[in-house]
């Protein structure tokens, strides 16, 4: 009599640890790119939420701030987004922002308001670029 054997043949597992590898090597990039965006994303809304704090400031003190804190602009940056290092530059009616992310070696993202952004001189009164 024939026993009966339960379970996967080693040619079975070797199969599917392959398809799996395949698998991962196309996603696993993809992800990475996917990160990268998130970054960007996050400095961009920092940005913008910049901008609403800058006005908020400007309606009461007739004057942007370049300073970010509890008693000019309070305003806190996202996790990851280097704000440490962030320039800001303010004029008669007018004011930059510059910032990066601590993930994203050599990418800065930068908004200007009544003025000509830093980064792209073609971008938008308010419009946050990275570059």
């Amino acid at each position: 009599m024939l026993k009966k054997r339960e379970g996967f043949t080693l040619i079975e597992l070797l199969i599917v640890v392959v398809i799996i590898g395949i698998l991962a090597a196309i996603a696993i990039p993809k992800f990475a790119a996917t990160k990268d965006k998130a970054y960007i994303t996050a400095m961009k809304s920092d940005l913008r939420n910049l901008v609403t704090a800058e006005e908020a400031f400007f309606s009461d003190s007739s004057a942007y701030s370049s300073v970010l804190d509890s008693t000019h602009v309070n305003f806190k940056w996202s996790t990851g987004v280097d704000g440490t290092n962030a320039v800001i530059t303010t004029g008669a009616g007018f004011w930059t922002a510059e910032v990066g992310h601590t993930q994203l070696a050599g990418t800065k993202c930068a908004i200007a308001v009544n003025t000509v952004n830093p980064l792209v001189a073609t971008a938008g009164d308010g419009e946050p670029v990275c570059k």
